[in-house]
């Protein structure tokens, strides 16, 4: 991901935003590896923005957990452990379904339109034809629909950076597994049980989901 002027020259988002946006890219997608070094001047110059920028980035990137700054070394990709999967599916399996719950309960006529016809479109999609990147941006963007939906900005601030941190997981072990369809399945009912306004369908889903997901994980590692 790089910043087109476009992008640079467009409110509201700050350069330090931008270039926020386009580095949490690409740790979440592995484009930087865990553990690997940051080379704050390769961004500097694939991003085409200033030094500041990008150190105002890394530094919430840190905060998200994402990188980790040490003293005379510099700054590193943080490591992906598989404790990591236990901790994150704690908190992920009490706040998704909140998220959903609320969502179901308060999105308006137009979110519901909104998420209905996303899951038509999760539906449509030919799961065997789609790259690594594709069904991983898919993800994102089902699950940071949904969060969105909830109508609660800490909640979803919150869920996002953890569902950050399980994409990276999931980008890991993601050639070991074999059963995307169903994973995708699930992403279409949620959003339709969302957008139809049944509130215990859909925290009942979106905890199936999360712990389908730690499970799936586990059975490959």
């Amino acid at each position: 991901m790089s910043l087109t002027d476009e992008q640079v020259s467009s409110p509201p988002l700050s350069l330090s935003e931008r270039a926020y946006a386009a580095i949490q890219d690409k740790l979440i997608m592995l484009e930087i590896p865990p553990m690997a070094p940051i080379d704050e001047v390769g961004l500097v110059e694939s991003l085409g923005v200033g030094r500041t920028p990008v150190r105002e980035a890394l530094k919430r990137l840190e905060v998200d957990r994402l990188v980790v700054s040490y003293a005379r070394r510099g700054t590193f990709a943080t490591a992906v452990e598989i404790s990591d999967l236990a901790y994150i599916s704690e908190i992920r399996v009490q706040l998704e379904p909140l998220a959903a719950r609320r969502a179901a309960e308060n999105a308006g006529p137009a979110m519901r339109e909104d998420l209905a016809e996303l899951a038509d479109a999760t539906d449509a999609l030919e799961v065997p034809s789609l790259t690594r990147d594709e069904l991983m941006r898919w993800d994102l963007r089902v699950h940071r629909a949904v969060y969105r939906a909830s109508g609660n900005p800490h909640l979803e601030d919150t869920l996002v950076r953890y569902d950050n941190l399980a994409t990276r997981i999931f980008c890991i072990f993601l050639d070991r597994m074999t059963d995307f369809v169903s994973h995708v399945e699930e992403h279409a009912g949620l959003l339709r049980t969302i957008a139809e306004g049944d509130a215990d369908g859909a925290a009942r889903r979106a905890r199936q989901h999360v712990l389908g997901f730690e499970k799936a994980i586990r059975a490959v590692i």
